[in-house]
């Protein structure tokens, strides 16, 4: 029987759970922008290939692409302190230039986050196994197993709570550095004491047509752009960061400029351990070889495991942020609304990260296992670094656009809000398209299907599902000064 004087308050239904606000802090948030930029792995797969086609000058071309990748990142800061929100670019595009290129700017981000998760499906099992013997058997069942196992511990560790994601990624990020940090210097000293068997260091290492002038700054660019991808993450928690509004953006300008120091640091201190002629001969290992090159067969194995933990703490990150993203838009109703749901145990969105899981295993099994379809799936993989790029140029418009009527009212604003986003825009666009003009054309087909599968999820999301996201107005800051 029913207690007629239980109060309306008792009858309420309970308010719907959210993510843990303050559970991390700056200093977590910058090493899971700088883990999903996965240095290890980004630098061990375009070390040679940077090197042949800048001619040595690939730590110049670092700088140099970090200039517009600092941009980019205060632009996060500036419309993070506007609203924060873990959809981040999805909800900043929608809300200040329109809906529907918002809705197209998510599907982007989720698109470039699976598929930069799958791609170290390559890297995963090979360097875990060579970590555990010399002479490991490899084979597809060998890379599917533990690619799995470790997707599958990543995707508990990340369902469990942000809290100890953050711990997970700080210890291994601390391993990684150090052992990838340790090589250069270690590489850099035996350069320029000119031991045997290295490239000489010379100032052309520092000029933009490299030695002998033979180097491509254009291409160098669409490497280092490639290498730098992954540091926004940090947004994509900002709902569970301490002071939400300050601390994220914050983190990924940290995020930018330590990855900057590492880049240039293990380029240059790595690329001249061997002749040129050996380092291209061992170009899909290259960091192993060097480490190898430097302290044996031992030693190659510390870097095997360095590129492991790299592997590992980019897949954890992908999930933590992918469902993120498809959590924020679901709870506009741009995804199915089940995907919005948050767990009151672990204050994470479960189903938006069983998903995101899934996807990553389902799509490693397909890659590793069909082989009829295995180009075509790595035209798609090849391709993530062009989805990250066309995200940060409409994070960049975004921002011009939402600040449209403070950009007017100084000399600062008009350069730091107008002119300086348009120029990384600029830059970033150039890239997407020498990139598209220069990339096979099964590359191109992929980025196509991309665009179209979001347009096609777009017409979903309007009419079937009937979002409420594409009713939304355009907003604009006042012209009042903020931070």
């Amino acid at each position: 029987m029913t207690d007629g004087s239980a109060s309306p308050t008792a009858l309420a239904p309970a308010p719907a759970a959210r993510l843990e606000p303050n559970a991390i802090g700056v200093a977590q948030d910058t090493v899971i922008g700088m883990a999903s930029a996965a240095p290890g792995v980004s630098v061990g797969l375009t070390l040679a290939v940077l090197a042949a086609t800048t001619a040595y000058a690939g730590g110049l071309v670092i700088v140099v692409t970090a200039v517009p990748m600092l941009i980019i990142a205060n632009a996060y800061r500036r419309l993070n302190l506007w609203t924060a929100n873990c959809g981040a670019s999805f909800e900043w595009v929608g809300r200040s230039i329109s809906p529907y290129l918002g809705f197209l700017t998510g599907w982007v981000m989720i698109a470039a986050y699976i598929t930069g998760a799958v791609s170290g499906v390559e890297v995963i099992g090979p360097n875990v196994l060579a970590v555990i013997s010399a002479q490991h058997p490899g084979g597809p069942w060998a890379d599917i197993g533990i690619a799995t196992v470790i997707t599958l511990v990543m995707l508990v560790i990340a369902i469990v709570g942000i809290r100890l994601t953050a711990r997970t990624q700080v210890a291994m990020a601390a391993a990684e550095y150090a052992i990838l940090a340790g090589f250069a210097i270690t590489g850099l000293v035996l350069v320029l004491r000119h031991a045997p068997g290295t490239f000489p260091l010379t100032a052309r290492w520092f000029s933009p047509a490299g030695i002998g002038g033979h180097g491509s700054l254009a291409a160098g660019l669409l490497i280092a752009v490639y290498i730098f991808s992954g540091w926004d993450g940090t947004l994509y928690v900002n709902e569970e960061v301490r002071h939400r509004r300050v601390n994220p953006g914050r983190a990924a300008i940290l995020a930018v400029v330590i990855l900057t120091l590492l880049y240039v640091l293990i380029i240059t201190g790595l690329q001249g351990v061997v002749s040129p002629a050996r380092l291209q001969n061992h170009a899909t290992a290259a960091l192993v070889y060097t480490a190898q090159s430097i302290g044996g067969p031992g030693w190659a194995r510390v870097m095997a495991f360095a590129l492991a933990l790299s592997v590992i703490a980019a897949t954890g990150t992908s999930i933590v942020l992918t469902a993120r993203i498809i959590y924020s838009m679901a709870s506009y109703r741009a995804l199915p609304g089940r995907l919005a749901n948050v767990s009151r145990r672990f204050a994470t969105p479960v189903n938006a990260s069983v998903l995101t899981g899934v996807l990553v295993v389902a799509l490693t099994w397909v890659y590793l296992l069909a082989t009829n379809v295995q180009g075509a799936f790595s035209a798609v993989v090849n391709v993530s670094g062009l989805l990250f790029g066309a995200f940060y140029i409409l994070t960049a418009l975004a921002t011009i656009a939402y600040y449209r009527r403070r950009i007017i009212t100084s000399a600062w604003d008009f350069i730091v809000l107008g002119v300086l986003p348009t120029a990384a825009a600029a830059f970033l666009g150039w890239v997407l398209v020498r990139s598209i003009q220069t990339a096979p054309a099964s590359q191109n087909w992929s980025l196509l299907g991309v665009l179209i599968a979001g347009l096609a999820l777009m017409v979903f999301a309007r009419y079937g599902l009937r979002s409420w996201f594409f009713r939304i107005r355009r907003e604009s800051s006042p012209e009042a000064r903020t931070r």
